[in-house]
């Protein structure tokens, strides 16, 4: 009679532990399930405001995490076309990765970024975060800006969503003016 009970114990031990086993995987199921992505090739997003298209981003791989806190990622970088009240493009901005945080309305691009205004003026960076509330570019990393006049580095940045006006901080760099100032 005591090897039944042994064995029996036994089984029932390893029932037991089979079964904590198998909650442990539901669990880590269940948390999985929260997070889903979607993807999407050669993705092409409008941004408007007031019915009036004021951007349009394209990226070749679109990922959207699906979370409490939702957010796009770019990991093949993207392009952003802005528009005028007129649909004529204001700027470009490209960069070779970015993440769009929705709750926050923040596109940060990362590597490689470089924005040029209606004007020809050509910003570089390794990042420039996009706000879309204030709709203002910024970044506290270094920018470098090339202008037909001047090139000038700086960090502390900001500047208007299509890059008409702009400030820069702690800035360096040669600068060049015509002869002529009434020019």
């Amino acid at each position: 009679m005591y090897p039944r009970v042994v064995f029996y114990s036994c089984i029932a031990l390893l029932v037991i532990q089979s079964c904590k086993s198998d909650i442990s995987k539901l669990k880590a199921l269940k948390l999985k399930r929260k997070i889903t992505t979607e993807t999407t090739l050669n993705a092409e997003m409008i941004y408007s405001d007031s019915a009036k298209v004021k951007a349009k981003l394209n990226a070749p791989l679109l990922l959207n995490n699906k979370t409490d806190s939702p957010y796009y990622e770019m990991p093949k970088g993207i392009q952003v076309v802005f528009y005028d009240d007129s649909l004529v493009q204001s700027s470009k901005v490209t960069s070779d990765y970015a993440i769009t945080k929705d709750n926050q309305k923040i596109v940060e691009l990362q590597k490689n970024v470089v924005a040029v205004n209606n004007k020809g003026e050509t910003f570089k960076s390794e990042e420039l975060i996009w706000d879309q509330n204030k709709r203002i570019f910024f970044s506290n990393k270094v920018v470098h800006i090339a202008t037909k006049s001047a090139e000038i580095s700086g960090t502390k940045f900001w500047a208007k969503e299509d890059f008409s006006y702009y400030e820069i901080k702690q800035g360096a760099g040669p600068l060049t003016f015509k002869d002529n100032l009434t020019e």
